[in-house]
């Protein structure tokens, strides 16, 4: 329990599948646990940023395809219950005021949870994340540091630590 007083939880995902079957567990573990969610992933191009949306997107029931909204720079999936999850990829943004012309704004609520890529294109634009993910190339795997950046993101560090131990 140490980790979730620290902020954090480290894992190490020896391959893309174990990547998938942690986010679809951390999915699970967090899911109905709170209200809304707000999570940033980082890490360089080939990282697993869209494979772990994907584990993730798997652990909130979502058995359709997952497209990388590279070119769109946002997907939203519709889940059980009305709650939505929208993936964001925002490498392609040159100016961080072409988010406005997404729509945004209007997607961060109670009843949605936001997965992220590249939040950095858009520092100053996005509302705080409540849990920052962050994957690198590690030993031919990746490794997994979540950060806990918002009182509701400690509480869903909590309610995943000690399933992800």
């Amino acid at each position: 329990m140490s980790e979730v007083a620290d902020k954090s939880v480290e894992r190490w995902a020896q391959d893309e599948s174990a990547l998938v079957a942690f986010a679809t567990a951390m999915a699970r573990n967090v899911a109905g646990k709170t209200q809304g969610l707000i999570i940033y992933l980082h890490g360089q191009l080939g990282a697993g940023k869209t494979t772990f949306a994907r584990g993730f997107l798997r652990g909130l029931g979502f058995d359709g395809i997952v497209k990388s909204p590279t070119y769109t720079l946002v997907e939203p999936y519709a889940l059980a219950d009305g709650l939505m999850c929208y993936h964001f990829d925002l490498y392609r943004l040159t100016d961080p005021e072409e988010l406005e012309f997404t729509g945004a704004r209007d997607y961060f609520s109670d009843c949605s949870i936001c997965l992220i890529e590249w939040p950095e294109r858009v520092a100053g634009y996005l509302p705080q994340a409540d849990l920052e993910v962050e994957l690198a190339p590690h030993e031919g795997g990746r490794s997994i540091r979540i950060l806990a950046s918002s009182g509701r993101g400690q509480a869903a560090l909590s309610s995943i630590a000690d399933e992800l131990l």
